[in-house]
């Protein structure tokens, strides 16, 4: 009696070592380490980015690089009078998306034959809205850009002691203007001499095509006074008369898009980064003022 107690006792013993021992490995196989946790997540497509030490694409990185434009060329008209702003934009969006920028800088009148004959381009940023007049059926879409200023401007110092529009017409002051056919600035003298009364009273020595050529009259001495946009006026042989009756002549300059284009994802995105604060900041460098 007394050897089945122990046998009994041994195998009670035995039996409840083996379910503790069961238990012990059936937890440990349900519940996985951290280890084997990380494991599992090392092989998602986020940290398997960063493995490589890049680290995962958030939106506006992807949104940056899809701005990206490599093997895009865009065609652009601009006014020579804005050579010089329009040139540093237009380099500073082709270095940002690598987009080819071919601007054709030229007269209002030239660019306006050359659209309407090759019917070509993607835009055309004219010197105000008055000149996309004449190319109506190829602009698509319009958006103001920045105020155009008309300015008088004489020698440094302003030696004949010029004032007013009005005093442009004493016989002993000479005077450069733009062509009144084909410029904007020639077109804007002639309205503001004619309703000052003094158009036929000018001694007018030269007119120009472009406005670089105006200004470059006055500081080599082959007049005394202009009429030409305020952003050409610079350096220290020239000064701007204030003459607040030139305010009235103000303009705006237009970035048209032409119906001809054949780049829409280069024109939005080159639209887009005119609208920028970087792009403004230039035009105001230059001397122009943004638009209201």
């Amino acid at each position: 009696m007394k050897k089945l107690s122990w046998v009994l006792a041994l195998v009670l013993s035995v039996s409840l070592c083996l379910t503790a021992c069961g238990q012990t490995a059936g937890g440990t196989s349900a519940a996985p380490s951290p280890s084997a946790s990380q494991e599992a997540k090392s092989s998602s497509p986020a940290v398997s980015n960063a493995s490589t030490g890049e680290a995962a694409a958030s939106p506006s990185n992807a949104a940056a690089s899809s701005t990206k434009l490599t093997g895009h060329t865009l065609s652009v008209y601009c006014g020579a009078g804005m050579t010089k702003p329009f040139q540093e934009i237009a380099d500073a969006f082709q270095a940002q998306t690598d987009c080819k920028m071919e601007v054709t800088y030229a007269n209002a009148g030239q660019i306006q034959t050359q659209i309407n004959t090759t019917q070509e381009g993607d835009l055309y940023i004219a010197g105000s809205t008055d000149e996309l007049q004449p190319v109506k059926d190829a602009v698509a879409a319009s958006v103001d850009l920045v105020k155009h200023i008309p300015v008088l401007a004489v020698k440094a110092g302003n030696p004949l002691g010029i004032e007013t529009l009005a005093d442009l017409a004493k016989s002993d002051i000479r005077v450069v203007l733009g062509d009144g056919e084909s410029t904007p600035i020639g077109k804007i003298a002639n309205k503001a001499m004619t309703d000052a009364g003094i158009l036929d009273k000018v001694n007018v020595v030269a007119r120009t095509i472009t406005s670089p050529e105006i200004f470059n009259a006055l500081t080599m001495d082959q007049c005394d006074a202009i009429i030409v946009w305020k952003e050409n006026v610079t350096g220290d042989k020239a000064q701007i008369v204030d003459d607040a009756g030139m305010q009235k002549y103000i303009k705006t300059v237009p970035a048209a898009s032409l119906s001809y284009s054949k780049d829409a994802d280069a024109l939005t995105a080159f639209l887009a980064f005119l609208d920028t604060d970087g792009a403004k900041s230039i035009w105001t460098k230059y001397g122009y003022e943004l638009t209201e």
